[in-house]
């Protein structure tokens, strides 16, 4: 017989519930009898499933980061309703079940860290413990706190060659600072990213699919939440904030402000479009120094009274059809530098940091990577040679 491999039956059940499936449903996917599925789930049970079989189940089946399933107990379920407060109700209900995975993915990823780091932050400044606002605060003073504390000026800002570069220094700066940023394919233009509050380990999710400058925005915004002690999510279509109320409400409102005012500071951006005309070179020239989207500009210009509601809807509709068109004509590039990039040079200099130390197996090496053991070589390669390249 087999040696089992130290999974938790219970969480294999508690898997199969949370995502609505049958053992007979599971019985005909893994093609084998019911008694099997039973078999695996029961803590006296003479058998597991194999490796191999747990990735299926994991991945394909359950849609669970396979690290899961080798905890003590089951995780605690965390809805999004619990966790998204200033989301309208309507709102939580309509959200796609592919984001429902990506919810999951990122307490995983909580979970990962945690254990990864002892339960103990590894950043050397922990900027949602030093920095504290609330749904009142002034987003001047925010600004000001915010980037002092990332230690990153507008002269250094403007200085980056493009947006690329722009994320990545924006994106270490904040994990150097305690916050892990992560990044998907959520393939729908809905949701741009989100974030998960905790004491010690939160997480930032963003939406690889949306263009560069977005990614920033939403990173900014996201950062807010995180300030204000909330969970919460970036939509590209805000007009639900018109439907909330009281701190909900604030907080949307300011996350907005925060992320438009760090990322275009009014006192550099004033002297900038004094006494000239604003049209569509101008604000391309604005977004490529500042390396935000032409519609953070645009939105800045309205509400300098540059232009009128007219023009900034028209163009609003425009780039957004632009931004659509370009991606599906784009290339899905390489699996492994996507995947380094999704998981990020600070989370897989950890994961590997381990390995190398012999502290995690090539089999836990899989488990915090969410990939399969033989794709781990190329994923490292991938890693080596962003930091070359960095």
């Amino acid at each position: 017989m087999k040696k089992k491999i130290p999974i938790n039956p219970e969480t294999l059940k508690w898997a199969r519930e949370s995502a609505s499936v049958l053992i007979e449903d599971v019985a005909q996917k893994m093609k084998k009898p019911r008694e099997v599925i039973e078999d695996w789930e029961n803590e006296n049970g003479a058998s597991s499933p194999t490796y191999v079989q747990l990735e299926k189940l994991a991945y394909s089946i359950y849609k669970r980061p396979i690290a899961l399933f080798f905890f003590p107990t089951p995780p605690e379920e965390i809805t999004p309703k619990k966790s998204f407060r200033t989301l309208p109700e309507s709102e939580l209900d309509e959200l796609p079940s592919l984001f429902l995975r990506l919810f999951r993915q990122a307490q995983a990823m909580q979970l990962n860290l945690e254990e990864l780091n002892g339960g103990v932050n590894p950043a050397s400044q922990i900027i949602f413990e030093d920095l504290s606002f609330q749904p009142g605060s002034s987003v001047e003073s925010m600004v000001k706190a915010v980037r002092k504390y990332l230690g990153i000026d507008v002269k250094t800002q403007v200085s980056w060659r493009d947006t690329d570069v722009a994320f990545k220094a924006w994106r270490n700066k904040v994990e150097e600072s305690g916050v892990f940023v992560f990044k998907e394919a959520f393939k729908q233009d809905e949701i741009s990213g989100f974030c998960l509050y905790d004491d010690t380990f939160p997480v930032i999710y963003i939406n690889n699919s949306m263009p560069t400058t977005r990614q920033i925005f939403t990173l900014f915004h996201e950062l807010g939440h995180l300030l204000l002690k909330a969970s919460g999510i970036t939509k590209r279509n805000d007009a639900f904030i018109r439907r909330i109320h009281g701190d909900n409400k604030k907080i949307e409102v300011l996350c907005n402000r925060f992320a438009g005012e760090f990322l275009v500071p009014k006192a550099d951006f004033d002297i900038i479009v004094s006494n000239i005309q604003i049209d569509e070179q101008i604000i391309q020239d604005l977004a490529n120094r500042y390396s935000v989207s032409r519609e953070v500009i645009l939105r800045r210009c309205l509400e300098k009274k540059l232009i009128d509601r007219s023009y900034y809807e028209q163009k609003s509709k425009q780039w957004i059809k632009e931004a659509k068109e370009e991606r599906v004509g784009s290339k899905g590039g390489n699996y492994y530098f996507n995947k380094a990039t999704y998981l990020g040079d600070n989370y897989l200099g950890l994961v590997f940091k381990k390995y190398y130390q012999s502290i995690i197996s090539v089999d836990q090496v899989a488990e915090y990577l969410g990939v399969k053991i033989g794709s781990i070589a190329g994923l490292e390669t991938a890693f080596l040679a962003r930091g070359e390249t960095a």
